[in-house]
């Protein structure tokens, strides 16, 4: 792979008690690669995701971000963070998509601050990229749960981060809308040269809009860019999750992308 590390991870290992969820985990990510880790529950991708965010702390091995290894790592304005908030959030909040997108601009401005002119064009552009700018005004709890997580992606890029971590980002996204959703996310990666790292159960989707391919269960079974992800044969596949894996397009009705058992 081309390109400066982004992320940088050499002989991962994690354990909960007597459980290895994580074994001898090396993967890099360069800067603009829009990679999407894929495996069945329980293949240690939230533990993953939880490390490279700092929210854990390596047992074994080493992690490094933007070349600096993550226990000295402060630089934490470069990364963006979307969780799964559409699935549960509370639609009764009562803030406006605006004021739901600024507030990630809290940690540069503190708390309680006025917006100025300079910021009030960041919270309207972050909407532009993720094509909510006509819903600034709307009550959050009026969004559809799509709606709300590109509203929350616009969140997370307000502050200008150079990498952006996505958990599952089409939980609460309609099937009609999936698609264009990814659009939007291929969109960010290639036009404002955003690295993405995605958590997706969606086998399907991964092969038509990421760049590279992780098959996490447990350990790492496969690494590389789209093209020799597809030449994955079925079987293959289906021995990393340890199911037969079904695949579906979301443009068409025949066999081809996501996942089912």
């Amino acid at each position: 792979m081309a390109g400066k590390p982004v992320i940088e991870i050499k002989g991962l290992s994690y354990r909960y008690e007597r459980e290895t969820v994580l074994d001898n985990i090396t993967l890099t990510v360069p800067e603009n690669a829009f990679l999407g880790v894929v495996g069945p529950n329980g293949s240690g991708k939230s533990t993953l995701m939880k490390l490279i965010l700092g929210l854990l702390k390596p047992q074994h091995g080493e992690i490094y971000l933007f070349g600096q290894e993550i226990r000295r790592f402060k630089n934490w304005e470069k990364v963006g963070y979307v969780s799964q908030k559409a699935n549960s959030f509370n639609t009764g909040f009562p803030a406006t998509v605006f004021e739901v997108v600024s507030s990630g601009l809290t940690k540069k401005m503190g708390l309680f601050k006025f917006l100025k002119k300079e910021d009030k064009n960041k919270v309207s552009k972050a909407l532009e990229s993720v094509g909510m700018l006509e819903f600034s005004f709307k009550n959050i709890g009026e969004l559809s749960g799509g709606q709300q997580q590109r509203v929350f992606i616009a969140r997370a890029l307000v502050s200008d981060p150079e990498l952006l971590i996505l958990d599952e980002p089409t939980v609460g996204v309609d099937a009609h809308n999936v698609n264009s959703f990814y659009q939007m996310l291929g969109d960010l990666n290639k036009n404002r040269g955003i690295t993405l790292l995605m958590v997706t159960h969606d086998i399907g989707t991964v092969s038509d809009k990421v760049t590279h391919v992780a098959c996490l269960n447990k350990t790492l079974h496969f690494h590389g860019n789209t093209e020799e992800f597809e030449q994955l044969e079925r079987n293959g596949l289906s021995e990393i999750y340890g199911h037969e894996v079904h695949l579906l397009d979301h443009h068409h009705e025949h066999e081809h992308g996501g996942v089912t058992r």
